[in-house]
């Protein structure tokens, strides 16, 4: 069994305050566990109104496909929303026996 996470720091340069920006990661977060089935949540600079920071998990049986998935999901969020733009990513693959 594997443990896929990964971290996505996004810019949100459209924003004009913390209520458009959450207004914007809770269309991206639901649209992401809709189409990928993952846990996906905002875990840093959550009093920034340009910048978030999102946290995604998912299980699988197999490392490659868990790095499929969470590279999946980064693709979808860079092509899906324009007015965004994905600064780093990181993923990290976990195996366990």
């Amino acid at each position: 069994m594997s443990l896929g996470v990964c971290r996505i720091e996004l810019r949100l340069p459209e924003n004009g305050s913390l209520k458009d920006k959450r207004k914007t990661l809770k269309s991206i977060i639901s649209r992401v566990h809709g189409q990928f089935n993952v846990a996906i949540a905002e875990m840093d600079n959550q009093d920034l109104w340009q910048l978030a920071t999102l946290g995604v998990a998912c299980l699988s049986n197999d490392s490659k496909q868990a790095n499929s998935i969470l590279s999946n999901v980064v693709d979808y969020i860079s092509r899906s929303r324009l007015d965004i733009e994905v600064l780093d990513y990181e993923i990290e693959i976990m195996a366990y026996p």
